[in-house]
């Protein structure tokens, strides 16, 4: 299982964050977990937050940047891509990363990277934070966002 050695983490005090949590509609089941797991996170740590559904993975980088620049201190961005018969998966698959990584760069805010590159959707479903699943990613994403917004806030006051 991929969360082999994740940290265990505490809420954080994320008040006076805004994030944006960005999500993907495909997979519906799995990307309502991931998000409802975000939502949690958020929620306790006291961030001000909203949800943008977007069409898909591919969207996650422009909207991501759009939310960012508008005035976000942070963004969520969640998705699901699941590997078919295509070279599609890894088109989407990389697309979303790179894009999601150059808007972190180029704006120098945080995105919490919560886009799961699946094999089948049982995977996906051990991932989403759902009943039963084993990991929680919208969570780790959103613990991630704020980790790092937090620590920019803090290196950027010290000088």
């Amino acid at each position: 299982m991929s969360g082999a050695g994740a940290p265990g983490h505490d809420i954080l005090n994320a008040e006076g964050l805004k994030v944006v949590v960005v999500a993907g509609t495909w997979h519906e089941s799995i990307s309502d977990g991931l998000v409802a797991g975000a939502e949690r996170e958020l929620t306790a740590s006291g961030a001000t937050w909203r949800l943008v559904r977007v069409p898909g993975s591919f969207e996650l980088p422009v909207v991501s940047r759009a939310v960012l620049d508008a005035g976000a201190d942070a963004v969520v961005a969640l998705g699901v891509i699941i590997r078919g018969g295509t070279p599609h998966f890894e088109y989407v698959s990389s697309a979303a990363t790179d894009g999601l990584t150059r808007v972190a760069l180029d704006t120098g805010k945080p995105v919490g990277f919560g886009v799961l590159t699946l094999d089948d959707e049982q995977q996906g479903l051990d991932r989403a934070g759902l009943p039963g699943s084993r990991e929680d990613k919208g969570a780790e994403a959103a613990h991630a966002a704020i980790a790092t917004a937090l620590l920019l806030r803090e290196l950027r006051r010290a000088g």
